[in-house]
């Protein structure tokens, strides 16, 4: 069975009705989820690198403490490139970094990048805050 209410709109419009009806916003579309940084560090970073100060991976240097750092500091085994770059990792500096580690340090031994600009800055906010 179809509705038929033609015969309200001369009301409505008497009102001003329709035309606020019609010029209501449209529903916000559902709100993405913000990535959770704890999680993607464990899922993306964690097999590599430690949170713990002072402890090291064969494969990757500590990130306890990352944000402000000069790259390269610690004892690590970095490569020659790293070692030269003269990068203090700021947010910024972590995110272009994680976007292409080769493009901003050629020659890293660095070969994991995350594509997902909101993944990034999940990763980087959650290793800004200092917690593990």
């Amino acid at each position: 069975m179809k509705l038929n209410l033609a015969f309200l709109l001369p009301a409505l419009v008497g009102a001003g009705l329709a035309q606020a009806l019609m010029a209501a916003p449209p529903a916000p579309a559902a709100v993405k989820a913000q990535p959770d940084g704890s999680a993607l560090y464990r899922q993306r970073c964690n097999t590599c690198h430690s949170l713990t100060p002072g402890q090291n991976n064969p494969a990757g240097p500590n990130l306890a403490g990352i944000v402000g750092r000069d790259a390269a500091t610690g004892t690590f085994r970095y490569s020659p490139a790293l070692r030269g770059s003269k990068l203090t990792w700021t947010p910024a500096k972590l995110d272009e970094f994680l976007a292409g580690p080769s493009a901003l340090v050629p020659g890293t031994r660095m070969m994991v990048d995350i594509r997902d600009a909101a993944e990034r800055k999940a990763i980087v906010d959650f290793l800004a805050s200092g917690k593990s």
